[in-house]
């Protein structure tokens, strides 16, 4: 259950130039497939459901109980007619095709309706004998084949957010009650622009709601469609889940501040919105979870953590069980202090001996300037190496560790990117620079974290370079001692000879094929970018080109939250189709 968007550009609006950028997105197909398999498992009364979710699964969602209340049952030998059933389909969010019959539809065929689950691979097939269900029938969509027949069926909605007629009539009352109190209070604050742009853009809303039963952005009024009352928290995936759930959260000491974060990132976008007349204070409600609404309906929950923060520690009362013994065997690093005075010449003797092994190393610095010096110092020793920080790129830091894994280069210098998650088994020395500079990037859970990615080879190694020990040091240096000592006396208990798992070079490619794509979409940017007043195309060919370029442009703008960049080649694109529809 993750983020169900290919692209995604929110809603925004900057007061200092007057910039409102409209929503933009594509919804994975595939993703929100799961998304929906996801919640009809959870209510479908099953006890053996595992959800593995982002961080997404604390955003708004649709009330479980309209969404129950919308699935459709049915049973061979019951007695419904025909029409019926296919309003209960339409109010559950099925569309009727007489075209292509693909998830989210059904067709009618005389006597026959099929059926085709928005969260399923197979359809159902239901044939009447008057208003009488004769047979259901689960088929294969692709060879038309029946897989097997069956008494009954049971049909979750197309959709997350359904609504029942009755609270969509109310809801629309609600919005018009609210939209007349804010249109008067621009008024009389002296705001007739803001006032006016609400009034229209609300009640075209309003309209498409009517008609259509939604509108772009229903979700901003999601607070009158469940029925909420103001600043009352909004269902999120937790709701769906029976009361006795297990909560595991996996590296707490990086998710749980994740957690907190959501919500005042999220709340200062819309804040804009309000404030300029663009959305009706309700669009707050649609938001994600406060952290206390979070720990408030989280029940049971297992911390993971190699470095837990003292959240999780208090909340268990500083009780909690290790998992220090590797499958693989494998022990944490050897680690050795060794004093500053040329730590750098000293480095790159252990640099040379790692790479006659076909070996990489880790490097880390304090600071973005000291990262990008020592790269080019090592350069010049023919060490190849290269640098990675936040002011690199989300697709080239995918890029440069891959690379790093297939062994372009051999090692990696950084600040603080090489903590939680790099799982790089070629790796068998870690050195950190300046280690008794105590502050957050030489604490002891930064220490850990980082040595621990030589974990994973069996020569591995960390070398702190540092001319006293602090208090971080020394605990950091205990601890891994503890587990070594802990881990050594299982393996010769239990006869383990420690491997490491080596992955080839195809198995690495095929991990990190989206990268190739990145690289294609930053190589097409620069000749959208130059293209940009072309006005004229010499081909078919290079227009669709251009076309895709942009798309792709456009897609990784919106994943780096450059929204304005993001709105402009959304803006290029429009004039490029254009032109495509005009030929």
């Amino acid at each position: 259950f993750v983020s169900y968007y290919d692209y995604y550009q929110p809603e925004a609006y900057v007061p200092s130039s007057g910039l409102y950028i409209e929503k933009d997105l594509s919804i994975n197909d595939e993703i929100e497939k799961l998304r929906l398999s996801t919640s009809s498992a959870l209510l479908s009364g099953r006890r053996d459901v595992i959800v593995v979710a982002s961080v997404s699964c604390l955003y708004g969602m649709g009330n479980p109980e309209a969404f129950n209340s919308s699935v459709v049952q049915l049973k061979v030998g019951d007695t419904i007619a025909r029409q019926a059933l296919l309003h209960a389909f339409v109010n559950a969010l099925y569309a009727r095709t007489a075209a292509e019959f693909k998830r989210g539809s059904f067709r009618v065929k005389g006597d026959t309706v099929d059926i085709f689950p928005a969260y399923a691979e197979t359809y159902y097939r239901i044939s009447f004998w008057g208003d009488e269900v004769e047979s259901i029938e689960h088929m294969d969509p692709i060879s038309g084949q029946r897989i097997e027949h069956m008494e009954e069926m049971r049909l979750f909605p197309a959709n997350l957010f359904v609504t029942e007629k009755d609270q969509l009539q109310h809801a629309i009352h609600q919005i018009q009650d609210d939209l007349m109190q804010q249109v008067d209070h621009f008024r009389n604050v002296s705001r007739p622009l803001e006032a006016k742009r609400l009034e229209e853009r609300t009640n075209f809303d309003l309209e498409m709601i009517r008609e259509l039963g939604y509108c772009s952005g229903i979700e901003n009024y999601s607070r009158y469609l469940d029925g909420r009352a103001p600043g009352v928290r909004p269902f999120c995936l937790l709701d769906y889940f029976a009361d006795d759930f297990l909560l595991v959260v996996d590296e707490s000491h990086v998710t749980i501040p994740q957690v907190r974060a959501m919500y005042g990132g999220d709340r200062s976008r819309k804040e804009n919105l309000v404030e300029y007349g663009f959305r009706l204070p309700a669009a707050l409600d649609n938001r994600p979870l406060k952290f206390e609404e979070f720990e408030q309906i989280r029940g049971q929950a297992l911390f993971i953590s190699a470095t837990p923060a003292e959240f999780e520690l208090e909340l268990s009362g500083g009780v909690f069980a290790e998992q220090v013994i590797r499958p693989t065997g494998l022990l944490d690093p050897v680690v050795e202090v060794r004093p500053c005075e040329n730590q750098v010449d000293d480095l790159m003797d252990e640099i040379r001996i790692r790479v006659e092994r076909d070996e990489r190393v880790l490097v880390t610095t304090l600071t973005k300037r000291m990262a990008e010096e020592l790269t080019k110092y090592f350069t010049r020793y023919d060490i190849r190496c290269r640098y990675i920080h936040s002011d690199v790129d989300t697709l080239e830091r995918v890029e440069i560790m891959r690379d790093l894994r297939l062994g372009t280069f051999d090692v990696l210098i950084g600040v603080n990117l090489l903590r939680e998650g790099l799982d790089f088994p070629e790796v068998s020395l870690v050195a950190i620079m300046d280690a008794d500079k105590e502050g957050f990037l030489r604490s002891t859970r930064s220490l850990v974290q980082t040595i621990g990615r030589a974990a994973r080879n069996v020569n591995g190694m960390a070398i702190l370079y540092a001319d006293k020990i602090t208090d971080s040091m020394q605990r950091t240096i205990d601890e891994t001692a503890r587990r070594r000592e802990k881990q050594d006396a299982f393996n010769k208990d239990n006869g383990i000879v420690p491997t490491a798992l080596r992955s080839s070079r195809d198995e690495i490619l095929a991990k990190t094929s989206a990268v190739n794509k990145g690289i294609q979409f930053k190589e097409g940017m620069a000749s959208v970018k130059a293209a940009e007043e072309a006005v004229n195309y010499t081909s078919q060919e290079d227009l669709e080109k251009r076309i895709r370029d942009t798309r792709k442009g456009m897609e990784v703008a919106a994943k780096s939250m450059d929204f304005i960049e993001a709105a402009k080649l959304r803006d290029l694109l429009i004039e490029l189709e254009s032109k495509r529809e005009k030929r």
